[in-house]
């Protein structure tokens, strides 16, 4: 009989020592997050291990799954805490060690083991940790999965049948790059500027694109779970302005920024401008579509609405499809649609064959990033960025708000606007045209502008992101309006950038 999960212990305590610890709510809407510690201990990991395999015999899954870490301090000790559940309740364990996320979606395919249960806090903060998991490649689980996991383990309805196996697959990070790298060289030459922020990325992405013929201009790719420059995150200012100064110091073609776990990959071009990761995906649609006409994408809904209105991409009979945020969301979206390529703001790209699996991996991203500049000989990143028609957007601003009312308070937001457009009246001093309340609210004004409210998915936070086709001053007007929608509620806290 193991214990049922408390939601808060004291460390310290023998309590702490001979109890789980789980708080409900680190089971988010795609994946789990926890601060270490305060949120769970391993006695709490133990039991997720636990729930995992029984959710698994649940769903009519075989008892079968690969795990690895990221690079935290803490990282591999939950490993081994997971396994120990995972264990328990029978279930047949692969363990691929030190990994990006992508190489235990790669695992699964590579080793034939259905599951994964990925140990990693993606971008957060040092502190947290979490798991990425699913059991239908190249899909991870979503919020039916997620809520049916909370429930086995906050009720500790465990099936601990027993009988489980563990293996190590030893340098199975070699497999993974050659994976990447059993492929023609490029022709161009590129020079690419290719930050890790010290994360686990920094032990695989330098190699990747040596074996590709980059010429590689490392930056922070030495492993330190302290993170002591800035948090690996692509969207995270501190990050592309450190990219930034190390392509106009070295005169690279384009610098890429990886976070924490991999599979995500962010872009500077050859000018220093940063290109956000939306825009990058219109690009790449350009590219794409070119070789494949008709080609439908998906988009998340704080993606630009260039993916639209282009020309190039309605001249090529693109089909856009804007989509939930989320990586799980998109990445099912792509699969039943059976669509060329997914693309979030977030930088999170997912590309069906034959470019990808299916999975949302930083590396091939890079690539295919490297491959548009390789088709371009002529033409430079900013060349092809500088091509798009113009539009003024804002980074994914991110206002503090507790996980135990952030979805009240984006239903509220959503309520609001509703009732400001039956009403008739205005916005940033336009009229709504549209509302897509598909996930949050997205709201766009008579010109195009649009502004987004939503709650994070991963962390005690909101989302809010704006655009304008029309001007900066539009943007920052459509700004100021969302944001006092948002200061009616006193639960909202200080953004961690803004424009």
């Amino acid at each position: 009989m193991f214990p049922v999960p408390k939601p808060q212990l004291t460390p310290n305590t023998y309590a702490y020592e001979s109890e789980p610890m789980v708080k409900p709510t680190g089971f988010r809407e795609y994946d789990a997050r926890w601060l270490f510690g305060r949120e769970i201990n391993l006695m709490g990991v133990q039991a997720l291990g636990m729930g995992l395999g029984t959710l698994l015999s649940e769903l009519g899954r075989p008892r079968e799954v690969v795990t690895g870490h990221d690079f935290r301090g803490y990282s591999a000790s939950i490993k081994l805490a997971l396994v120990s559940g995972l264990l328990a309740a029978g279930v047949k364990v692969t363990d691929i060690g030190l990994a990006v996320t992508p190489m235990a979606y790669f695992a699964q395919f590579d080793l034939d083991v259905p599951a994964c249960a990925m140990v990693t806090a993606s971008h957060n903060d040092n502190g947290w940790t979490g798991v990425k998991m699913g059991c239908n490649r190249p899909l991870t689980f979503g919020p039916e999965e997620m809520g049916r996991l909370k429930e086995i383990v906050l009720k500790a309805e465990f099936d601990l049948s027993g009988g489980g196996s563990y293996r190590f697959v030893e340098g199975f990070a070699d497999r993974y790059i050659a994976d990447l790298t059993n492929r023609a060289k490029f022709k161009k030459r590129i020079k690419a500027v290719v930050a890790c922020g010290n994360g686990t990325a920094g032990a695989f992405a330098p190699r990747i694109l040596q074996a590709l013929g980059v010429e590689v201009m490392p930056l922070d790719v030495e492993l330190d779970h302290t993170f002591p420059h800035y948090n690996p995150n692509p969207e995270d200012l501190a990050m592309l302005h450190a990219i930034r100064d190390e392509v106009l110091r070295t005169g690279a073609d384009v610098g890429l920024g990886f976070d924490g776990d991999g599979d995500r990959c962010g872009v500077i071009d050859n000018e220093g401008d940063e290109i956000f990761a939306d825009k990058v995906g219109v690009m790449l649609a350009r590219d794409i579509s070119s070789l494949t006409p008709g080609a439908t994408f998906v988009v998340d809904v704080k993606s630009t609405g260039l993916f639209a209105s282009d020309p190039v991409l309605r001249a090529n009979g693109v089909k856009a499809d804007y989509w939930k945020t989320g990586h799980s969301y998109i990445k099912r979206r792509v699969n039943e649609l059976s669509a060329v390529a997914g693309f979030e703001k977030s930088g999170h790209y997912f590309f069906n064959a034959p470019i990808g699996r299916g999975y949302d991996d930083g590396m091939i991203s890079a690539i295919a990033i490297l491959d548009m500049l390789d088709r371009n000989p002529t033409k430079s990143m900013a060349d092809l960025k500088n091509a798009l028609p113009k539009t003024w957007s804002s980074p994914t601003m991110s206002p503090t708000c507790a996980d135990e009312v952030k979805y009240g308070v984006v239903a509220k937001v959503v309520k609001r606007f509703e009732e400001i457009r039956a009403r008739g009246e205005l916005v940033a001093g336009q009229t709504i045209t549209d509302l897509v309340t598909v996930n949050g609210v997205r709201v766009t004004t008579a010109d195009g502008t649009w502004g987004l409210v939503r709650a994070s998915s991963n962390t005690p936070q909101l989302v809010v992101v704006v655009e304008s086709p029309v001007s900066e001053t539009r943007m920052h007007e459509i700004f100021r309006a969302v944001d006092a929608v948002l200061r009616e509620n006193p639960e909202v806290g200080p953004y961690n950038q803004t424009i």
